[in-house]
């Protein structure tokens, strides 16, 4: 008899989501920055153990603000996959309940889906009786199961909200193999390394004007060679990721590299370039050709 069921990951942006991703399944797969909309696809992440198997969904952070077609196809993306699921985690910061997180609670309460509320970051909270004032504001629900108190980064709480999840997996035969850790491809993975590293980078709105595409992907046993293209909104923004004598883009290469050599386990050449595309982020076109989620 086995067990297998799909939990989604939702909240507003910047509460530690791909973190918490990352810590369930025990390796890192979500992206992970001190900026908000870090996270831009939906990425599962499969966690089995024993005769359990739990899909969970990393999504992108839910906000009300926002015009760009990019801002939409993310609402998108997060807002379905709320739906055909088993459990939903809403995520959020300790001591902080915003307009985005009272719009994220009203999606997920009104998707029909039991869900846990997970208060994410007590790590940071240094008197922790100061967290009765805040968790009585939280809204009661008749699909919450329970609110929890978790520190996804040190995973001080971790294995009880999995404990409280595990009890609403159901009956069901494994969707992936024993070894399986995402549906994502090697590509995606190689895409969002280098992302990464140009969001903890650069300052500022910059992060949010460019997207990675991988043109190269060749595997051999000795050496992964890999050429990704920084797509820029702007050609005055080309020269910032470059850098003076092109030092920004080699550490964003080097540090880049060092991810996907501890990913793929292999020795890794990696070629950048920078071109620009004109408005990508708000020309639905665009956002397809780059690999957008657009539910």
């Amino acid at each position: 008899m086995t067990y297998c069921g799909v939990v989604s990951i939702a909240g507003r942006p910047n509460v530690g989501k791909s973190t918490l991703l990352n810590k369930l399944i025990g390796q890192k797969l979500s992206i992970t920055a001190h900026k908000p909309q870090t996270t831009r696809h939906s990425i599962l992440g499969v966690q089995t153990d024993g005769d359990r198997q739990v899909i969970y969904v990393d999504t992108p952070g839910i906000h009300v603000s926002g015009t760009q077609k990019l801002n939409q196809v993310l609402n998108r993306t997060a807002s379905s996959s709320l739906h055909d699921v088993d459990a939903v985690i809403l995520l959020v910061q300790a001591m902080v309940w915003n307009a985005d997180d009272q719009r994220a609670f009203d999606l997920v309460s009104g998707s029909g889906v039991p869900f846990f509320i997970a208060v994410n970051k007590i790590d940071t909270i240094k008197r922790k009786e100061d967290l009765l004032p805040f968790l009585a504001k939280i809204p009661a629900h008749e699909r919450l199961q329970s609110v929890m108190l978790i520190s996804a980064r040190k995973g001080a709480g971790v294995d009880a909200l999995v404990a409280g999840v595990s009890t609403l997996i159901p009956q069901a035969p494994w969707r992936y193999a024993e070894d399986e850790l995402t549906d994502r491809s090697s590509r995606f993975l190689a895409s969002e390394a280098v992302r990464e590293q140009l969001t903890r980078l650069l300052s500022a709105e910059l992060p949010y004007a460019l997207s990675v595409e991988i043109e190269t992907f060749e595997e051999s046993p000795e050496l992964l060679r890999i050429g990704a293209v920084i797509w820029v909104d702007k050609q005055s923004q080309k020269g910032i990721v470059i850098g003076k004598g092109g030092v920004q883009l080699k550490e964003v290469g080097s540090r880049a590299r060092s991810t996907l050599e501890t990913l793929f386990d292999n020795k890794v050449f990696l070629k950048l370039w920078v071109r620009v595309k004109e408005g990508w982020a708000d020309d639905e076109r665009a956002l397809r050709s780059l690999g957008y989620d657009s539910p």
